[in-house]
């Protein structure tokens, strides 16, 4: 009898109807036709002074915010983001810039069509970008964490969202507030054909990612003393909240659809709602509340607006993650060399035909024990792990990553991890 790890995980929960068929049909409009496929890569930066080495914070003299007004001429006004008269973000064909939590800048490009269209799109960022951040003697670096400064020293952008989650985290999770404020990763989002094969495209990209995530590891310091952990972003995000992190619950279940997973996004406790695109919104609570309560009390009885969804989606933090596409999140920041010849080895396995209908035979039968299991390996035992019961050479061979690393981040012979 096969047990179905999602059908205990919601015992007592039951959805909104019209919230799970507006979901199923957000889900569905992210269909692509095979030969349409893109990526869309999202490069997290990690803001130091160049006098001093020590992060740089979002409302700071000569910070974040100065950054990103001087940046704005380069962007579509229509397309800045403020809140509270604080600007957030910015936009144009090809290329967003959002902050993180504690003032990373985050770069979203694409939609991409070949993975070596990354470059150009990147080097068009860092043109209107690099001579401001020399004006303001800032640097920015790609590792997976601060490398001389302490999340305490940090302080969260003016978003309301980030203070909810930081009031969340710091209740629940070891990590929460050195993910948030001190933590910086890349993340690669690739297109479905079917539900069936986006549901493959799950499974796979959580079997593999943190493989990947070992050949592509980035985060020589934690706390301003050396690493101890081989895979940091792993340790942090698997244990900041079992609710809405880790692997995606009942996710190997044969009967497992695009059904479980919007149950699982609608009963999970919501620890912000976003009420600012819900029109019968009466002002009765504040537009951003901290119900912890799930959507069928939040939203109204009806299907949900896009915005809505989008929000929902986004406060769940899985290694890979289904929006109208799917996000592999598993990965350190990375300097674009590395982050091309990434999104080139995820082209590879999940958009070749036969290289995924090969990781499909390997992997079935997979269980969330097994990915557990190759988690946990990796972590403990780092370039001696076998996860799935095979070598890290094995896998390098098996995945395509010829290219990739084999030393230490921060290593003398590795100029590219501590890239301005």
């Amino acid at each position: 009898m096969t047990i179905r790890a999602f059908d205990f995980a919601h015992q007592g929960t039951k959805p909104n109807p019209k919230h799970v068929q507006s979901l199923l049909k957000f889900f569905e409009s992210g269909i692509k036709k095979p030969d349409n496929y893109g990526f869309g890569v999202e490069i997290e930066h990690l803001p130091i002074r160049k006098s001093t080495g020590k992060a740089v914070t979002y409302a700071e003299p000569h910070g974040i915010r100065n950054v990103l007004q001087a940046l704005a001429s380069h962007y579509d006004p229509t397309r800045e983001y403020y809140e509270d008269g604080h600007l957030l973000g910015l936009g144009k064909p090809g290329i967003s810039v959002s902050l993180e939590p504690g003032g990373q800048i985050e770069c979203s490009l694409g939609v991409l069509r070949h993975a070596d269209d990354l470059d150009a799109l990147y080097a068009e960022f860092r043109r209107d970008l690099d001579p401001i951040l020399d004006r303001f003697d800032i640097r920015l670096i790609n590792y997976g964490y601060q490398p001389d400064t302490s999340y305490k020293e940090i302080e969260i952008i003016p978003k309301h969202r980030y203070h909810a989650m930081q009031k969340y985290f710091a209740r629940i999770a070891r990590y929460g507030y050195c993910m948030m404020r001190a933590s910086a990763s890349t993340q690669v989002s690739i297109d479905y054909f079917s539900e069936k094969d986006s549901i493959d495209k799950l499974r796979i990209g959580t079997a593999v990612g943190p493989i990947l995530a070992w050949f592509f590891r980035n985060t020589p310091f934690f706390e301003k003393e050396p690493n101890p952990f081989p895979l940091l972003r792993q340790e942090m995000w698997d244990w900041i909240d079992p609710q809405r992190t880790n692997q995606l619950w009942g996710l190997y279940d044969d009967n497992y659809d695009w059904e479980h997973y919007a149950t699982d996004v609608l009963t999970t406790p919501v620890f912000i709602a976003d009420l600012s695109h819900t029109p019968e919104y009466t002002g009765d609570r504040p537009v951003f509340a901290a119900p912890y309560d799930d959507a069928a009390a939040i939203y109204p009885d009806r299907e949900l607006n896009q915005a809505e969804i989008n929000h929902l989606i986004s406060t769940h933090f899985n290694d890979v993650r289904l929006k109208n596409f799917v996000e592999l999140r598993h990965w350190d920041s990375l300097p674009v060399e590395r982050a091309q010849r990434l999104t080139e080895i995820v082209s590879g396995l999940f958009y070749s035909q036969e290289m995924f209908s090969g990781l499909l035979t390997y992997f079935d039968g997979l269980t969330a024990l097994d990915v557990r299991a190759a988690k946990a390996d990796l972590q403990a035992h780092g370039a001696d792990a076998h996860p799935y019961g095979q070598s890290l050479d094995f896998w390098r061979e098996f995945l395509h990553a010829e290219g990739t690393l084999d030393t230490e981040p921060g290593d003398p012979e590795r100029p590219d991890v501590f890239q301005s």
